[in-house]
């Protein structure tokens, strides 16, 4: 591993982030094709069936059409050879379907850690855990 890949690594996050702020889709999807393997490989289970960049892209997709407003706020970030770890803040206004559920108008906020994996300056593998707990109590779906 050279040295030039956590750096690399965490340059293509925040390019990643940036973009996925902007809320434009065709940004965020030109993103992806730039900083991702075509092939990467998507470790968190959510519900879709394409794999690899596609994978990425309809999540945000299905993110954004839920939440037009969301934000990702990067609240640590830690870096260690290959890997770089994010724990990130997730806001946004429920406008949308979301995982079955209508559009509630309901404002959320939850927290979600994601590994990315870097090869060649380009990401190659992620894993992820997102407080979906939090997210279906903040939309009503469980109460506790």
């Amino acid at each position: 591993m050279s040295a030039a890949q956590p750096a690399g690594g965490t340059a293509s996050f925040s390019r990643l982030h940036e973009a996925v702020n902007t809320g434009d889709m065709e940004l965020i999807s030109k993103t992806i094709d730039e900083l991702a393997e075509p092939d990467v490989l998507v470790r968190t289970p959510v519900p879709i069936g394409a794999t690899g960049a596609a994978a990425l892209k309809e999540v945000f997709t299905r993110l954004l059409r839920a939440f037009p407003d969301l934000h990702i706020a990067v609240e640590d970030m830690i870096v260690q050879g290959d890997k770089v770890v994010y724990r990130n803040t997730v806001t946004g206004t429920h406008q949308g379907e979301y995982m079955g559920v209508p559009p509630t108008g309901r404002s959320i906020t939850y927290q979600e850690i994601f590994i990315f994996r870097f090869a060649d300056g380009r990401i190659a593998e992620t894993w992820g855990v997102v407080d979906l707990l939090s997210q279906m109590r903040q939309l009503g779906v469980i109460e506790m």
